[in-house]
Parts: C-alpha cells; structure tokens; sequence
C-alpha cells in the first residue's frame, strides 16, 4: 500500500513557507511587525541548531546601552550610563553644557549611514577622550553614584528580569560589553537586582583615589566601534568559554557586531539589533548586517522568545 503526503508534492516555496509557519508557532515573537530578516531560513536553522547543541554550548554577548537599557519611555528618552551623570550631585552646570554640546556634535555623526567607520573612529576616539577629561574635572565621588542612577530615569528593557534570570538559572554567561561607564552600569543592574554571579562586564571603568574622587580612567578606552580591539584585548576571558562555541548577540550599532570577535572558533552565531533611532536611513545597513534587527522595540520580547526556544530541551 502507498500512502501519500500531500505536503510532500507541493513546489519547495510553499514547502518552506509551511516550515515557516510552523516555526513561527513555536516562537511567534519573530512574527512581530517589529522584526525584520534578511534571510529568515538561515535565522530558523540557526536557531534550531542551537536548540539541539543546548544551553551548555551558549553564551551571549551583549551591548548595555539602548540595548539591555531602553532608548525611550513614553516618547522621552532614557539616559545612557555617561547621561546619568547629569546630576548635579556629581556635575556643575558648565560641564552639563559642555557634554551636551559634545553629544549633539558627535552623535549625528555615529549614527550617519553615509560615512564609514573608518571616518567615524577618529570623531569617536575625540568625543569619549572629551567628556572623560570634563568628568575628571569634576572631581566626581564614588560614594555619590549609587544615589545619581537612583535618581535618574535609566530603565533596563521591558522583560529584561526574565531575560537575566534565565541565563542564571540556565548557567549561561552573559557578557555586556559596552562603550559606556562600567561602574554606572554594574550599579543599573544591581539595582534592578539582576546582578548575578554569571555575568561579567567590560566596559570604561573609572579609577578613584584613595579618598574615593575620580582621577583617571581605566585601561584602553572602548567606544562605539573599536570593539574588536577591546574583544581581542580580553580574548583570555572568551578562552575560558571555548567550550562554549554558539553565540548570542545584542547590539544596537554596527559596531556591536564586533563583540564576538574574541570568540576562537564559534560554531553558530546569531545577531539581534536594535534599530532605535532613524530607522528609515539606517534600516538596510541594519539589515544587511544583523540577522534579525528589531524597529522601535523597546522590549526583550524577541531575544526571551528565542533564549527560552534555545534553553529548552527538543521534544523527542
């Protein structure tokens, strides 16, 4: 007797469109209107073949701000890690100024879709060099910081507990890698009491002397797109993770794309950006480069969908 699969006779395209479809039942976040792919199929593999290798092949590297951190609430923009210190508690009003005339310089200029990275670095390497010579200034106390993020408007993404719990719970290491102020970070984090044992940062760090005033920065400097450098500069910590060779990436700018490449031999990679900012100029370099890119998405709704899919053991 010869049974027949209907499914198996119709043309490939209708095929895959069904394979699709069920894969969108089993995370129908990425049929978000929010969500764009270059190449869907390869997004579906991917995800799949990191479902069947299991949490203990994963990692996930990730950018802090306007990443893991909202770029907007209600309409009103959030601060980055360096925005944060606009307090006056830490900042007089002269150097307030000061670190807005340089962002509203240099920020149209990160985010141009008409130069290159190239003629951006040198912009990139003057504008943190700038306001880290303003902060130290300042003469800023370690003390007070803890007091200046309570009383900012800095919000991590909606979702963002489930998203840190399941990697702790899951024993994923979670790297966040940022261009921002790592001391301010780690204190975003803890005090959204997502802090845990599992994730490590690198990022600016600011360095006191002993009665606790800033004096100097730390290290080499990491901006927007030097990244690499900063990922091969650390490539000890991603040795440790060689056992490890499936990445997941977050990032906001092109730059972020980077963040991995520390990583020796990694197996499967998937990238998720977040288009937050002038998405119709910026909206197919972002596709081009990130395998799935979010618009105007101020939630964790997709990385949570696809990390739980991953963590999840497959149905025998």
């Amino acid at each position: 007797m010869i049974y027949h699969i209907p499914w198996i006779y119709l043309p490939v395209r209708t095929a895959l469109a069904i394979w699709h479809q069920l894969t969108k039942s089993e995370i129908p976040e990425l049929a978000k209107a929010s969500v764009l792919m270059r190449d869907r199929s390869r997004v579906e593999e991917t995800i799949q073949a990191m479902q069947r290798a299991g949490p203990d092949a994963l990692q996930v590297i990730s950018d802090f701000d306007m990443t893991l951190s909202r770029f907007a609430h209600n309409g009103k923009r959030c601060p980055t890690t360096h925005n944060i210190l606009d307090n006056d508690l830490l900042i007089n009003d002269a150097c307030k100024k000061m670190i807005r005339e340089l962002l509203n310089t240099y920020y149209p200029i990160e985010i141009d879709a008409t130069r290159t990275v190239e003629e951006k670095l040198p912009h990139m390497v003057e504008w943190w060099t700038s306001v880290h010579e303003l902060l130290i200034q300042q003469k800023i106390r370690r003390d007070l910081l803890s007091q200046a993020v309570k009383q900012s408007s800095a919000m991590l993404r909606e979702g963002y507990k489930v998203f840190f719990d399941r990697l702790q719970e899951q024993q994923v290491p979670l790297l966040i890698f940022s261009a921002g102020l790592g001391d301010i970070l780690e204190e975003v984090i803890r005090q959204n009491h997502v802090f845990h044992p599992n994730v490590h940062v690198i990022s600016n760090y600011m360095d006191f002397d002993q009665s606790g005033v800033l004096r100097a920065f730390k290290g080499q400097l990491i901006h927007t797109f030097n990244k690499r450098e900063g990922a091969l500069l650390h490539a000890a910590h991603f040795r440790e993770l060689q056992e490890r060779p499936n990445v997941l990436l977050l990032g906001d700018s092109l730059g972020d794309l980077t963040m991995a490449d520390g990583v020796a031999h990694p197996q499967h990679a998937l990238t998720i950006g977040f288009l937050n900012d002038q998405v119709e100029e910026r909206k197919e370099s972002y596709v081009n480069s990130y395998d799935i890119v979010l618009v105007k998405d101020e939630t964790m709704d997709v990385p949570n969908a696809i990390l739980n899919y991953i963590t999840t053991a497959p149905a025998k």
